[in-house]
């Protein structure tokens, strides 16, 4: 068809977060492109439970181990692994921010998605200065009512009692990290470079992987950390190491709104997995045995791993290596349809998990609680069964509170059996976690 004279053909590119273009022209007048069509993303990708439930059971792990000398801390996470919660916490995160703000990218570009990641870290942010604040409180008066102000220095807080106009200022740049508020403040940096991590994964996964893996790797061998306050210490969780976990995370999960299948599946490799984690899990049990229990009981390989293991500031390899074996095992043996997910339980555990970012403050401010109560009224077992149970139970409480709220407000549910049905929530609710 001939252009009328004086119009010029206008070619609009409709550029989705893969990089296609979409071209003007009929289907039968479209140039011929040898690339291979690109996987689209998914309209509803469904939710899998499995994240909401092992993300709610991290964060009772976290308070859990968060309290010194507690009986139950030897049978959480790292006493099978050589990871612990906040390894989950990170994976999990990363996934679940590719599915949220992946879809947005996608269906409405960059700068939207980007607006969406800051006001997370907006709360995030908010949530994280008004921790720092109450903790503050509860140091402070936990000071006077011992009149022990070695307990300051426990909780890494002397800095704020002899600089507090200083401390303070650091604590708002996120360099000031007490006991228990390092957390938030790895969060926080992950999501900020979250955008071109997640543009680096919509163009490739090499382009976000490879990055990401050679920064990891500079920290293992030449050193790279971020110093904090007070001078000297680096932040307890590296984000130049931490952020190679989130990344993966977040490559799996885009993979799952994509559709795209970039995990290999051979069952030579599952096999591998699940065998790593077992002999990891019948070694750590031998530690706990040996330096809980019977002395006599060898703690195997002790000597040559412990160091590795216990190495959380750079995310040792063996580390990664051990969480990343847990992840595949869990995975291979808790199918989306598994039977745990439908019970009361897990409908508990899944609240707290859809609704992490109040459940986990909580958990911080009743871990300094059970600390200080452990310290004034004994360490005997009966003080840490009432606290352990006063704070889970706060914890799940709150999680299934804001459960209900959501659900009367917003006609969102939580429970894991009419989830499980569904399967499809929408894309605002998920990004609102």
């Amino acid at each position: 068809m001939k252009t009328p004279p004086g119009i010029r053909p206008v070619q609009r590119n409709l550029v989705t977060a893969r990089g296609l273009t979409a071209s003007p022209y009929p289907a039968e007048a479209s140039p011929v492109t040898h690339s291979p069509p690109e996987p689209q993303l998914r309209a509803h990708p469904e939710r899998d439970l499995r994240l909401d439930f092992f993300r709610g059971l991290s964060l009772l792990m976290i308070f859990i181990d968060h309290i010194p000398g507690n009986f139950l801390s030897h049978v959480t996470l790292h006493s099978i692994a050589f990871s612990d919660a906040a390894e989950v916490f990170v994976f999990v995160s990363g996934y679940a921010a590719a599915l949220a703000y992946g879809r947005l990218f996608a269906s409405k570009g960059l700068r939207i998605a980007v607006v969406h990641i800051y006001h997370r870290i907006w709360q995030l942010y908010v949530a994280h200065i008004f921790i720092f604040a109450v903790f503050a409180a509860e140091v402070s008066y936990s000071v006077l009512a011992l009149h022990n102000w070695s307990y300051a220095s426990t909780f890494r807080f002397s800095a704020f009692a002899n600089e507090p106009h200083t401390a303070i200022i650091q604590a708002l740049l996120l360099r000031f990290q007490p006991a228990f508020l390092d957390i938030l403040p790895l969060y926080i940096i992950l999501l900020g470079v979250f955008p071109v991590i997640l543009v680096a994964i919509a163009r490739h996964p090499v382009f976000a992987v490879v990055p990401s893996a050679t920064i990891y790797l500079q920290t293992q061998f030449l050193g790279w950390h971020l110093s904090a306050y007070p001078t000297g210490r680096v932040w307890l969780f590296n984000p130049l190491a931490w952020q190679f976990l989130f990344t993966i995370g977040a490559v799996l999960g885009y993979s799952k709104l994509a559709g795209a299948d970039w995990v290999p599946r051979a069952s030579w490799l599952v096999k591998s997995a699940v065998i790593f984690a077992g002999s990891v899990a019948l070694i750590n049990i031998s530690w706990v045995i040996h330096w809980t229990a019977i002395g006599s009981v060898p703690a195997i390989l002790s000597g040559p791993l412990e160091a590795y293991a216990r190495d959380k500031t750079n995310l040792d390899p063996l580390r990664l290596v051990s969480f990343l074996a847990l992840a595949a095992t869990t995975v291979y043996f808790v199918q989306p349809q598994h039977p745990i997910l439908r019970t009361r339980l897990a409908n508990w555990l899944i609240a707290c998990g859809q609704n992490s970012l109040h459940v986990f403050c909580l958990g911080i401010l009743l871990s300094v609680v059970g600390y200080f109560l452990l310290a004034t009224e004994g360490d005997g077992l009966l003080i840490q069964i009432l606290i352990n149970l006063i704070g889970v139970v706060s914890m799940i409480g709150l999680g299934t509170l804001v459960a209900w709220y959501k659900a009367e407000t917003h006609g969102y549910t939580t429970s894991a059996l009419e989830s499980v049905q569904s399967r499809r929530e929408p894309l605002s609710d998920l990004v609102a976690h």
